[in-house]
């Protein structure tokens, strides 16, 4: 029996790395219970194939104590010699009527977040993701953002580039 049930799990574990086959970086980072307005998150992304193009997408884990509808993201992206593009980017996270967007069976919901199409990388960068969200009306940022508990980045190979 045992033999039976070690070769199931085995045969579950490929089928569920196989069925993956675009991803070629894919990484989480906690921010706790809530994301601190100062906290920026850092992925160091590996060296690829500047020939290919890739997709880039953040991804999010939230949970239903995420007040808001939209979530706004300062993301920048830095080149090995320095030079860092910066994008201010906003998000739909939730429905009108307030449920969460994102794909999960409980309260946590994972979102997939498109960044950038077809983008072409030459050696090692680094992106950096900060949260911007204000409520309506005041300049100041909210301190603490609840709801966000993890924040990804994740890199897959354009469709074209089998």
């Amino acid at each position: 029996m045992s033999l039976r049930n070690n070769a199931l799990l085995l045969l579950v574990v490929v089928l569920f790395f196989s069925c993956d086959k675009k991803r070629v970086f894919d990484e989480y980072k906690s921010v706790g219970s809530a994301w601190h307005k100062d906290s920026i998150v850092t992925f160091e992304l590996p060296e690829l194939d500047s020939t290919k193009g890739y997709d880039l997408f953040i991804n999010l884990r939230d949970n239903n104590n995420y007040p808001f509808n939209n979530l706004f993201l300062i993301v920048a992206i830095e080149k090995p010699n320095g030079f860092t593009k910066v994008d201010t980017l906003e998000y739909q996270m939730a429905n009108p009527d307030g449920s969460l967007l994102g794909n999960g069976f409980s309260d946590i919901k994972e979102s997939k977040l498109f960044y950038k199409e077809n983008i072409k990388l030459k050696g090692k960068h680094k992106v950096h993701i900060k949260q911007a969200v204000r409520e309506t009306g005041k300049v100041p940022g909210v301190k603490l953002l609840d709801g966000i508990t993890e924040i990804g980045f994740r890199i897959e190979k354009k469709e074209l580039d089998k």
